[in-house]
């Protein structure tokens, strides 16, 4: 089978325009079929409070009330992902920006209430892989951002972390799927203030240890149940640390392993 690269860029590489330019410029040299998903928090964040708009947030997930989910299809869907596309074309990288809802991509269902109302907020039902995979077979590469959608009409706001993670386990039966978290550190850090202190491989025994003693942050919780969610799906290789990791087999990072 072939490899399918799927890699999720956000934090600082998104916010910067010269660390997402030099990004896209080395994604876009990746041989083989891949697919890149981004979030957007911070910028959406800063939208939200231009339009004195509460930011809310859950242990890393944010809670999406109708104005928030305005503003973030905006943020979202609109001028990060269209500003990726054009970047990419500007590399000869023939590129398609995509949310959920686009050829129907990406299901969701509306988080019930329990103990914290998200509002809408999506947790992923379905992967359908076929408009995607048409796209690859072409030479195209998807660019989904961070929103989906019920079937009934209503978009849902939903983890970037957790879309990339469901695309890698969705195409492990068709392709050798490799999922890599891009961001600005090296990897999953013992200390946040030391960039050395690097956990070189993480597995339940060890995840389960980081959150017993508070070692990872709220951040890093989601991205990291998604690592491991992966894993235990079939994905052959998951990844955490800064793009790097992508083009030199020598770059330290977190691998992600069962």
């Amino acid at each position: 089978m072939e490899t399918l690269k799927i890699v999720k860029i956000g934090g600082n590489i998104i916010d910067n325009d010269k660390e997402l330019s030099s990004f896209l410029d080395q994604f876009s040299t990746i041989n083989g079929p891949k697919i890149l998903v981004h979030g957007g928090g911070k910028l959406a964040s800063k939208l939200a409070e231009q339009l004195a708009i509460p930011v809310k947030m859950n242990h890393g997930r944010r809670i999406t009330d109708a104005a928030t989910l305005d503003v973030i299809t905006m943020v979202y869907a609109g001028k990060i992902n269209k500003t990726i596309v054009s970047k990419l074309q500007s590399f000869n990288c023939n590129a398609v920006g995509l949310s959920g809802a686009d050829g129907n991509c990406i299901v969701s269902k509306k988080r019930p209430l329990k103990d914290i109302d998200y509002g809408f907020v999506g947790d992923v039902i379905k992967v359908n892989t076929e408009t995607l995979d048409l796209l690859i077979s072409q030479g195209i590469t998807p660019v989904l951002c961070a929103i989906t959608h019920d079937e009934k009409g209503q978009l849902l706001n939903t983890n970037a972390d957790t879309i990339a993670a469901e695309l890698a386990i969705a195409f492990a039966s068709t392709y050798y799927t490799s999922l890599y978290y891009c961001f600005e550190k090296n990897g999953v850090l013992r200390d946040v203030t030391d960039e050395d202190s690097i956990i070189e491989t993480i597995n339940a025994t060890t995840y389960n240890q980081l959150i017993k003693n508070g070692s990872v942050a709220e951040g890093m919780l989601p991205k990291l149940n998604n690592c491991m969610y992966a894993v235990e799906n079939k994905v052959v290789e998951v990844c955490i640390g800064r793009p790097k990791m992508l083009f030199d087999e020598s770059a330290k990072c977190t691998k992600i392993i069962l």
